[in-house]
């Protein structure tokens, strides 16, 4: 087992480790159920919930799955896209409009 990252924030580390999974890597969480005990809000990093691939060799193939995808979230959230349909303003992360439901083009699907 080795470790990936630690987040304080236990939904980006749930959201990375579903991002491994679906890749075919086996991970686990330490310190997941430490969040609601109330030691993760001490700011000491140990009590932070930390994303661990199982299998070391994983670890490369991981780690550039993560880069990736958080480059893509961090550039697809800065952009702005307007749906055809209804002409409404939608963050560019968003695949499907939030007040009228379609698709917006070029969103990932």
């Amino acid at each position: 087992m080795k470790e990936l990252f630690r987040e304080r924030d236990y939904t980006k580390v749930g959201y990375f480790q579903s991002v491994l999974e679906d890749a075919g890597i086996p991970t686990i969480v330490r310190n997941k159920h430490l969040t609601m005990s109330g030691l993760a809000e001490i700011p000491i990093p140990e009590f932070f919930p930390a994303l661990c691939v199982i299998n070391e060799e994983d670890y490369e193939r991981a780690m550039e799955l993560i880069r990736r995808r958080h480059k893509e979230n961090i550039v697809g959230a800065d952009l702005e896209k307007t749906c055809p349909g209804c002409g409404e303003t939608n963050p560019g992360n968003f695949d499907v409009c939030w007040s009228c439901g379609i698709n917006i083009p070029g969103a990932a699907q």
